[in-house]
């Protein structure tokens, strides 16, 4: 059975951000004094008193609102309802209770889920403040003072949602999911295939560019594994990060590019391959992750029997640096070889988990070494006494040598493509370290 799943609700800017954050003890949910800034839901896992689970944080809910992204956060908010095993509403001392405050109440109360009063930003110590008293009015049972900032009364809070839990059971561990983080300049589609792949609105798809502020995790699981699908802000220009909260969202996409298993290097086929798409594929690159390019809105574009070969060799070009990678074209709109992804994401996560003995590494480098001599310099000639892995994801291999300086990068390309000739490694970068001899590490 999976984790209890404890969702916090309540209206945009009453501090479910910051107790969030309290709750899990890290920085993982933006908090910014701007209305709104979590858009979506943000997943962290928590426990208490040895129960471990999942806590759900979400955009604040406007009931009544014309607004389009209000309306998608309400929407966002409502699934995070559904999925709970409990909820903690959220309500603000310093505002006190409002009209959107008995709105969300009857909304919770209509879903018939266990539901745990908490009142925020009763942050003196002391006296309880009596305004506290009027949050009876909403029929949820007892208010629970706390204060986000501090954590004051985030125990008892705790305490309450625990007496919900089911009883405990095996629960699975993460490690059995493959961790697909989607990268790409905004409005590429991430969001339309995390939706399309899951099969429910699970993250906010509007054509409003950099809707998706922060890393959003979904667990997955079908025929081909289990996976857990990151879906991340789209990354833009240095330039035109202005907002501190952009900032915020390409740290985060940063950190999921570094805690994934796989990247799916999203590209806009109308669009092509552009200087931002180079950059965001070179941080996978450097992170040393395994990659597939994915050209996504492939359903837009004119073709004929030769345009799928073209562009893939016009993408090899563009990013040079990755030629490793796979690429494939979908449509995240009607589904086009989406289901491809599930083998194609399987298999670099493999290739780059393999280890090769060292025996068959030498063996390999034996046979290099005499298709291609290595380099002379001033007479001297480069000697690789033999070749060793140490590392995976990615796989990190050692070469031995007599003079480093004569192991050119050129002969180092070489090695690296005989390697790949043999064993594929596709997918995955990988690193090739030289060390002379007599050297440490």
């Amino acid at each position: 059975m999976a984790k209890p799943i404890v969702a916090i609700v309540g209206r945009p800017n009453v501090g479910k951000s910051l107790l969030f954050n309290k709750l899990v003890g890290q920085r993982l949910s933006i908090v910014e004094d701007t209305p709104g800034v979590t858009r979506d839901r943000i997943y962290g896992e928590a426990d208490w008193n040895g129960r471990h689970f999942t806590l759900v944080d979400t955009g604040g809910i406007e009931p009544n609102t014309d607004n389009q992204i209000l309306s998608f956060m309400r929407e966002q908010a409502q699934i995070a309802i559904d999925n709970a095993t409990v909820i903690i509403f959220l309500c603000d001392i310093k505002t006190g209770l409002t009209a959107s405050d008995q709105e969300v109440a009857n909304m919770l109360l209509r879903s018939g889920k266990p539901v745990v009063l908490g009142v925020n930003k009763m942050d003196s110590t002391g006296a309880l403040n009596p305004d506290i008293y009027e949050f009876y009015n909403l029929g949820l049972g007892d208010p629970i003072p706390v204060s986000a900032v501090h954590g004051h009364g985030t125990g008892d809070l705790l305490d309450a949602c625990v007496r919900y839990f089911p009883e405990p059971s095996e629960e699975e561990e993460d490690s059995e999911y493959i961790k697909v983080a989607l990268i790409g300049k905004p409005n590429v589609g991430k969001s339309s295939l995390v939706n399309r792949i899951l099969g429910e609105q699970r993250v906010i798809v509007s054509n409003v560019a950099g809707t998706t502020r922060d890393a959003i995790d979904s667990k997955f699981r079908n025929s081909k594994g289990k996976y857990i699908f990151i879906d991340t802000a789209g990354m833009r220009r240095k330039s035109k990060i202005e907002e501190n909260v952009e900032k915020y969202s390409v740290l985060r996409a940063t950190m999921a590019i570094e805690r994934s298993d796989v990247c799916l290097i999203m590209i806009d086929a109308q669009e092509g391959v552009t200087e931002q798409d180079t950059k965001v594929a070179g941080m996978a690159h450097n992170a040393g992750k395994a990659c597939i390019i994915v050209v996504n809105k492939w359903d837009a574009v004119d073709k004929d029997d030769k345009t799928m070969d073209t562009y893939r060799e016009q993408v090899r070009r563009d990013l040079a640096y990755m030629t490793y990678a796979p690429v494939v074209f979908i449509s995240a709109l009607t589904g086009q070889r989406v289901e491809w992804l599930f083998d194609l994401i399987n298999y670099v996560n493999e290739q780059s988990a393999m280890r090769i003995t060292t025996g068959m590494l030498n063996n390999v480098l034996a046979d290099a070494q005499t298709r291609v001599q290595p380099p002379t310099d001033k007479g001297r000639r480069l000697k690789i006494y033999y070749m060793t892995q140490v590392g995976v994801k990615p796989p990190h291999f050692v070469c031995f040598c007599n003079d480093s300086r004569l192991f050119h990068y050129s002969y180092q390309r070489y090695i690296e493509n005989q390697l790949r000739a043999v064993f594929g490694l596709e997918g995955t970068p990988i690193v090739l370290s030289i060390r002379q001899k007599g050297e440490e590490g």
